[in-house]
């Protein structure tokens, strides 16, 4: 398999220490700093890794699974997204209460998903107050301040800068083309809408062209390579970016949509050049139009529309003064939501593999006491839980003896007098998770234990056979100097805390919350 690799690629992906910051996975070289006529002495596949020995004397070890997967997408272009047309949401259109959003990582999972892969989602009962948006556009990213200020107002306004401050109708179009880079993300919230009219509608403009790359193909062509000039001007602001309505990425795959008949300045070219582009833009115009790419639907009070900039094209019908009409609007880009959803998938992906060592090895018993591996920490967790712990102590509580299941030696080590250190090696694995506010208390709950059977002695005494032999393993009770350093270490006492829930936790068929209690709290808690 190495053969078919190429050795500065594969070096260049070394993910060891001395090529790699182990805290942020930045590279540590250059890629002039490696030798010429670089190749591969020795290879061998070793307990699911790729090992090398490289001709300059330097070792790396790959993951196979890492050297198997597929290529990564930025998930921008239209082979990562859903195209539709209206009648995919005839069962309902991607969205969710605030308040799950809000509380449940899953459904902010869900909903930012749905607005990367289908361009939109609608949250429901968002608060009916003035800068909501601004709170919805930071619960997973960074408002991008324009000239119309960090957010604004869509109403009727006496002396407008744009259209959609009046009541006309406005037809499918894209924000701030006039922009570099764009706004990659609107969100608008309506505090209200008792006018006639004013529905909200969208088009997929990726499906709009698709469908004419497919019927006009000299067309789509025409619109990819043509750069045309959008023009903002007022009294305060004079933008300009020349860009094509459709771009392209270098595959050819569609990857960004500009379509705004407000802003298209005066096109210079040829006579030739100018009627090939206006009849591909007439073309491109009555795709956008087509009913089965209409999708309307009305934003009541509490509604907050989130969409892809870039890809949707949105509308408004006119709406008749006979109420109001107020949303309020911001933008955001999309990087910062990917990045957010990415954080969740990896915090869900650390939480399932924390569970399945629940369900898997935590079945198995727990050195010598009456209670499994598992229902001792879940045990644990729930007393601290029981008696207000903060959150990260709950955490703590919770894990404090992962450990067992990872490093060189197992929790059968320990009960056959070999210290497996599984309060460090607990700590470290944690580590790339949680904080210190977690791992602290974790790496120092061994510790704790022989500090209180040193100054504690009724504590000694309530130890179980288990516990008493594991302590002598450990070390025994600190020394008079040991037991002074540890009360003087910052974290001293929450490990306290953690071993005293430790200890009760060993109670045959106690009724405790299940793992899938505890992750909320633990997402919350994740770096």
């Amino acid at each position: 398999m190495t053969t078919e690799l190429p050795p500065y690629w594969l070096r260049d992906n070394c993910p060891c220490a001395e090529c790699r910051d182990p805290r942020n996975g930045q590279k540590l070289f250059q890629i002039t700093d490696l030798p010429d006529g670089l190749a591969i002495a020795a290879r061998a596949e070793l307990e699911g890794h790729l090992e090398v020995l490289w001709s300059d004397g330097h070792r790396s070890r790959y993951p196979s699974g890492w050297l198997a997967r597929e290529a990564d997408g930025d998930g921008r272009t239209e082979a990562d997204k859903r195209l539709w047309e209206a009648a995919d949401f005839a069962a309902g259109l991607p969205e969710a209460q605030w308040s799950a959003y809000l509380a449940d990582p899953a459904e902010q999972a869900a909903v930012l998903a749905a607005v990367r892969r289908s361009g939109f989602a609608v949250l429901r009962g968002v608060p009916v107050r003035e800068r909501q948006v601004l709170a919805v556009a930071e619960s997973f990213g960074h408002v991008r301040v324009t000239n119309y200020g960090e957010l604004f107002d869509v109403r009727v306004e006496p002396d407008p800068n744009n259209l959609a401050f009046t009541s006309a109708a406005i037809t499918p179009h894209t924000d701030n083309p006039y922009r570099d880079p764009v706004p990659t993300l609107q969100l608008l919230h309506c505090l209200e809408n008792s006018a006639s009219g004013g529905d909200s509608g969208l088009v997929d403009g990726f499906r709009a062209a698709a469908l004419l790359r497919a019927e006009a193909p000299e067309h789509f062509a025409v619109l990819t390579r043509t750069l045309v000039p959008f023009v903002f001007r007022d009294r305060a602001a004079e933008l300009r970016a020349d860009r094509p309505l459709i771009d392209v990425d270098p595959l050819g795959r569609i990857r960004e949509v500009r379509f705004n008949n407000r802003s298209i300045a005066t096109l210079r070219g040829s006579a030739a050049e100018l009627d090939a582009f206006y009849a591909a833009y007439r073309a491109f115009a009555a795709v956008t139009l087509r009913p089965e790419l209409q999708l309307e639907f009305r934003l009541d009070p509490g509604d907050c529309l989130v969409f892809d900039n870039t890809r949707l094209m949105h509308a408004r019908t006119a709406f008749a003064q006979d109420g109001r009409r107020h949303l309020q609007g911001c933008y955001a880009d999309l990087d910062s939501l990917a990045s957010t959803l990415a954080v969740l998938h990896r915090r869900s992906a650390a939480l399932d593999e924390l569970a399945a060592l629940f369900a898997g090895e935590g079945a198995g018993e727990y050195l010598g006491e009456a209670v499994t591996m598992a229902e001792h920490m879940l045990q644990a967790g729930a007393l601290a839980e029981a008696a207000g712990a903060a959150p990260q102590l709950v955490a703590a509580a919770l894990l404090h003896d992962i450990g067992h299941f990872h490093g060189v030696l197992h929790g059968r080590d320990l009960m056959e007098g070999q210290d497996n250190r599984h309060s460090d090696t607990g700590a470290e694995w944690l580590a790339r998770w949680f904080g210190p506010e977690v791992t602290e208390p974790v790496r120092l709950h061994v510790a704790a234990k022989r500090y209180l059977c040193a100054v504690e002695p009724d504590y000694r005494a309530k130890l179980s056979e288990a516990s008493e032999y594991t302590l002598q393993v450990q070390g025994g009770p600190m020394s008079e100097q040991e037991a002074a350093d540890f009360a003087a270490h910052p974290g001293a006492e929450d490990a306290v805390a953690v071993r005293r829930w430790d200890e009760l936790a060993k109670e045959a068929g106690a009724v405790t919350p299940d793992f899938a209690h505890f992750r909320p709290l633990l997402a919350s808690l994740m770096r």
